[in-house]
């Protein structure tokens, strides 16, 4: 089951956060086609959240088509990623990822110097 987290100083909307780590889940192999989503009410717990707000996220994420709601039953992940990551490469990956930002931290830059700093190198180099 997937472990939500929600970051009340980033200025992403909770609904947004809890999306986005779920598409993240997705997309890494994390959660697969056919996977229960937590209940509205267990995230409630989890995360100390409006239900209303837990509602809000599963209804955008069946509109992007990545869940299906059964109902009585719970919210199911509707799709596969199109590509998967073999947990080795990913495992390897994640270790070096982890190796540049114990550096970037001992450069002196903080954590969200290192997000915006990942994310616009990333956003200006990405391909596809």
């Amino acid at each position: 089951m997937i472990t939500l987290k929600l970051n009340h100083h980033s200025g992403v909307p909770p609904y947004l956060q809890i999306v986005q780590q779920i598409r993240q889940a997705v997309q890494l192999g994390h959660l697969e086609e056919g996977d229960r989503l937590p209940t509205v009410k267990e995230v409630v717990s989890m995360i100390t959240i409006n239900p209303n707000t837990v509602a809000k996220a599963y209804r955008e994420l069946e509109s992007l088509g990545i869940v299906r709601g059964k109902a009585g039953v719970g919210t199911f992940i509707a799709t596969a990623p199109r590509e998967k990551v073999a947990s080795k490469v990913q495992a390897e990956l994640t270790q070096e990822l982890l190796g540049w930002m114990e550096r970037a931290r001992k450069s002196g830059l903080n954590n969200e110097t290192i997000e915006s700093l990942f994310t616009v190198t990333f956003r200006n180099n990405k391909e596809g």
